[in-house]
């Protein structure tokens, strides 16, 4: 049998764990029922399992037993992110999260049952592998840097050398027709930094803002100035997004209150602005503030690089969507996505790619569907075994490859 028909006998446990997952969403770097599930769906396969120490990751290593391989054999990385989301479900799924304020509104709980899938399709074929597979079981996708976590404690050699490629998929709610697979070669997505402002200024009574200094005011000269600093300081051919998501202040309407607090998400496409902002924001903030004499605390912090894939393995992956699902199947996106991820630390250790697939309801507007992180985000099952099947299918051929240039 091909991959895809073997991803299509094991669809139906693909879609149990995925909603298994689902119902029990974790967020951050400590996920233990994820990890127990994950471990669960290992039980059995001939994988060399290390666990995370300051996360619960899973690493996995299938040891491949073909005939013939080379001394030097080849190693390629598959990564599934396994952490959930701050945002209370209205899905209306019937499998909807029992987790109060957790939901899986990113995909991730597909990805994992995915990478679970292909874990068993591999080991049923180990004696057709001539190099190592390392499956990547990632917590701490959204914001906690897991996989700079798992980077460090050494899953790039975790098959005893430095993995040759590294493949990384993830589901959308939105923007492409059913079952359409995207990818792009170089920057795919932004680079994302995190802007926190504290405002210090002197409380007072609201009849009398002359006798008081008001942090409230200026603070939000500052939010409208960080959006016309971008317009008039950056090239509208290299965006930077800017987006405050919190403004707090006060505890009553006419009290005047001592600090104003904001944050904001910064997403860049080239390292040169990037660096940019790091000194023009600062600088723009603290001249605001002492034009109205008051302090600003200003903190810039770098979090995901950009996600820059490389040429070749991109067009590898390319190849393998067309020959195993056909060419409608595929889009190369044009623009990279303003969102950000952490497999960008990978793709910048070792050649690997980052490839979408659209798991918008079958029959739905992509257009007009909840995109991820929505509280009505809904990904459709019917993606999870092409899923799977490509996640084999390039672990399989990569290693062929390489193990070819090598004997």
């Amino acid at each position: 049998m091909t991959i895809a028909a073997d991803a299509k006998e094991l669809q139906d446990d693909i879609v149990r764990f995925r909603h298994e997952l689902h119902r029990e969403p974790e967020i951050g770097l400590d996920l233990p029922r994820t990890q127990e599930k994950v471990l669960k769906a290992l039980d059995g396969l001939p994988y060399e399992i290390t666990l995370g120490e300051s996360t619960t990751s899973v690493t996995a290593v299938l040891r491949g037993g073909a005939p013939g391989a080379p001394a030097d054999k080849p190693a390629v990385l598959l990564r599934a992110d396994m952490d959930a989301l701050p945002v209370q479900e209205r899905s209306g799924v019937d499998y909807t999260s029992t987790i109060d304020g957790a939901m899986h509104a990113c995909g991730h709980d597909l990805h994992t049952a995915m990478l679970a899938g292909a874990a068993t399709i591999l080991a049923e074929r180990r004696d057709q592998l001539a190099g190592d597979v390392v499956l990547m079981f990632q917590p701490g996708e959204e914001g906690y840097d897991g996989a700079g976590h798992m980077i460090r404690e050494g899953v790039l050699d975790a098959a005893g050398r430095r993995v040759d490629a590294a493949y990384g998929m993830h589901v959308f709610s939105a923007m492409e027709p059913f079952g359409r697979f995207c990818t792009k070669p170089g920057v795919i997505m932004s680079a994302s930094d995190g802007l926190f402002v504290t405002v210090l200024g002197a409380g007072g009574h609201g009849s009398a803002p002359f006798a008081a200094k008001d942090p409230v005011t200026t603070a939000a000269e500052m939010v409208t100035a960080l959006q016309v600093m971008i317009t008039r300081q950056f090239n509208m051919f290299d965006p930077v997004v800017l987006t405050v998501g919190l403004f707090q202040a006060g505890t009553k309407r006419n009290v005047i209150p001592e600090t104003a607090h904001f944050e904001a998400t910064i997403r860049t496409f080239s390292e040169a602005s990037r660096e940019k902002l790091m000194t023009s924001i600062p600088t723009l903030l603290k001249g605001i503030a002492a034009a109205h004499g008051l302090e600003v605390d200003v903190e810039y912090r770098g979090e995901y690089p950009l996600s820059v894939t490389n040429e070749d393995e991109t067009t590898t992956a390319e190849k393998t969507i067309h020959e195993m699902f056909g060419d409608s199947r595929h889009i190369r996106w044009a623009t990279p996505l303003s969102g950000s991820e952490d497999f960008s630390r990978v793709m910048a250790e070792v050649p690997g790619t980052f490839i979408g697939l659209s798991a918008v309801p079958q029959g739905a507007d992509p257009m007009a569907a909840a995109y991820n992180h929505s509280p009505y985000a809904t990904f459709d099952d019917g993606v999870l075994a092409d899923g799977a099947a490509l996640y084999a299918e390039l672990a399989l051929s990569r290693i062929a490859a390489l193990a070819g240039t090598r004997n």
